[in-house]
């Protein structure tokens, strides 16, 4: 994708109609394009292959293949892909079992459209599509229901040693919730200096996004529980 072509974008739900009302809402902007429709998550599999969109919409739940699973098997065949999951609630179990399987991030289905636009382009951007206030939610109400990684473990070697002691400090500020600008008062870092450290931070941990730092972080006992 170059800064002048749309972004692509796959969308997956069960129902025509839903699919249908994103269509209307993509296809009435100028930077968006919609690259193909899915009915169920095996669909989308084999779609997010042939036509390699920017970012996938993905309906939690389906029958045959969840939206879970599908995006578990798209990032593990091409870990570029953004997704973005569709969820009927807030705070669903679902949609954080969808962002621990790979996704950017999640939106209800009645988002405004506004909503929706801005989380397909902050995510094709290679940012997370979860604001600082669902985040906090998040740390609240899922970290101990959220599964513990089966590969982070207790007397294991320190999953932060790469850090500097400054990169640290903006992971633990990532984890909490707090956004550049707070993280950047907190510090007395400008903005753009933050972004720096948050990029450095996620590359050397091989993280997709914030939302994936929160999960480590919580994943590595780095957060209280």
């Amino acid at each position: 994708m170059t800064d002048h072509s749309p972004i692509r974008v796959l969308l997956v739900d069960d129902q025509a109609l839903v699919r249908l009302g994103f269509r209307m809402v993509l296809e009435a902007e100028s930077d968006l394009t919609v690259v193909g429709e899915a009915a169920d998550g095996g669909e989308a599999v084999r779609l997010a292959v042939e036509s390699r969109p920017d970012v996938i919409l993905m309906d939690v739940r389906m029958p045959t293949l969840d939206g879970i699973e599908a995006t578990r098997r798209i990032v593990a065949a091409n870990p570029q892909a953004r997704i973005i999951i569709l969820t009927t609630f807030d705070l669903d179990e679902y949609a954080f079992g969808g962002l621990r399987a790979g996704a950017s991030g999640f939106l209800l289905k009645d988002a405004r459209p506004a909503e929706l636009t801005a989380a397909i382009r902050t995510v094709a951007a290679g940012d997370a599509a979860v604001s600082g206030r669902v985040t906090r939610s998040m740390l609240e109400l899922f970290a101990e229901r959220l599964p513990a990684d089966p590969t982070a473990g207790a007397g294991a070697a320190d999953p932060t040693a790469a850090l500097t002691p400054r990169e640290r400090e903006i992971l633990l500020a990532i984890a909490e919730g707090l956004s550049n600008g707070e993280i950047g008062a907190k510090f007395y870092l400008t903005e753009s200096t933050v972004k720096t450290h948050v990029g450095r931070v996620l590359a050397k941990l091989h993280l997709r996004d914030r939302v994936h730092a929160v999960i480590f972080a919580y994943d590595n006992g780095l957060i209280d529980r």
